[in-house]
C-alpha cells in the first residue's frame, strides 16, 4: 500500500482513541514487502492488517510499516521477544500505538 492510500486509513484510525492491537514496525529493509512483513509477524498471532509504507512517487519502502493484530495477545508475544530479524536486518523499533 502506498503512502497516499495509507493516509486515508490512518485518518480513520485517528478517530479511535486507542488501538492496542496496532504496532509500528521500524528499521525495515528496503526489500521488505507487505507479504514478507505479514509472513514474519503472523507467527505471533492472527494479523488483521499489515502495511509497508512507501514513497508515493518512487514506490520505494520508507523503512517502516504497521501491523495490526486481531487481539492483543499477538502484540504481547511480539513485545516479549527482544530481537526481531527480517530480510537480514534487525527490526529496531516495535511499540504499541496509542492514538
Amino acid at each position: 500500500m502506498d503512502t497516499e492510500g495509507s493516509q486515508s486509513s490512518l485518518s480513520s484510525v485517528d478517530n479511535s482513541p486507542h488501538d492496542p492491537c496496532k504496532m509500528f514496525i521500524g528499521g525495515l529493509s528496503w526489500q521488505t514487502t507487505q507479504e514478507g512483513l505479514n509472513e514474519y509477524f503472523c507467527k505471533f498471532g492472527e494479523v488483521k492488517e499489515c502495511m509497508v509504507m512507501r514513497d508515493p512517487v518512487t514506490k520505494r519502502s520508507r523503512g517502516f510499516g504497521f501491523v495490526t493484530y486481531i487481539d492483543q495477545a499477538g502484540v504481547d508475544k511480539v513485545l516479549a521477544q527482544n530481537r526481531h530479524e527480517l530480510d537480514s536486518k534487525t527490526v529496531i523499533a516495535l511499540w504499541r500505538l496509542a492514538l
